[in-house]
């Protein structure tokens, strides 16, 4: 019963993963300017995201361009996107397949078949936060090392935004999520090995004992 409420609690931690993948995905402030020098512009915030770029400006008025071109994003948003869509992929999946795998739920067959599908369910999450945690990390990285380059004019200078966060937090996530259901199938497989049946322990005194009753019966 412990083990199924804690399959319980990381389907809600990977459920709540799925969802900060999807926004940070979505969400256009992966890149925020940054509020550093004095020059004075009109723009309160203008972001920067994985498939578009928005500007808020002061008189209230929001508005965003998409990112048609792929071949003239850098390197990293274009690994940023085809890592995150994948990321989101492999969450659903993991959310399909743990649900059929936990103890809690009448599918997935017998006992030893929904552990199997618990742990498949349990690596689709994992690599789904690996997979999120690599291009949050690379942007991120790329952020700063811009933000640090003393060549680069302080008009042009961006901070981490809000989605990135998210990506970080959902990642985390998603990674204790399959580990919790990769290890949780594993307790029960390793009681057995420790612990075998009695028919394991004991199968040659059973075979004497059924071979001395043999020959009883020809006495």
């Amino acid at each position: 019963m412990a083990s199924a409420g804690l399959q319980f609690f990381a389907f809600i931690l990977a459920l709540l993963g799925v969802f900060g993948a999807i926004t940070a995905t979505l969400l256009p402030n992966w890149k925020v300017n940054a509020d550093v020098g004095s020059n004075i512009i009109t723009a309160i915030t203008q972001m920067q995201g994985l498939w578009m770029d928005c500007t808020w400006y002061s008189t209230g008025m929001f508005s965003c361009t998409l990112k048609y071109s792929v071949l003239s994003l850098p390197v990293y948003i274009q690994a940023a996107r085809t890592t995150m869509v994948l990321s989101c992929i492999l969450s659903a999946f993991g959310i399909c397949i743990s649900t059929v795998g936990m103890k809690c739920t009448k599918l997935g067959g017998d006992r030893d078949t929904k552990s199997y599908t618990s742990f498949a369910g349990g690596v689709c999450f994992i690599l789904a936060g690996i997979f999120e945690l690599i291009p949050t990390s690379w942007y991120t990285r790329e952020i700063i090392s811009n933000f640090l380059d003393p060549t680069v004019p302080e008009s042009s200078k961006n901070e981490p935004g809000g989605a990135v966060y998210i990506g970080f937090i959902s990642a985390g996530l998603l990674f204790i999520a399959g580990v919790i259901f990769c290890t949780s199938c594993f307790k029960k497989q390793q009681g057995a090995w420790i612990y075998p049946t009695k028919q394991q322990q004991f199968p040659a005194t059973q075979q004497e004992n059924n071979v001395g009753y043999n020959l009883k019966d020809y006495v």
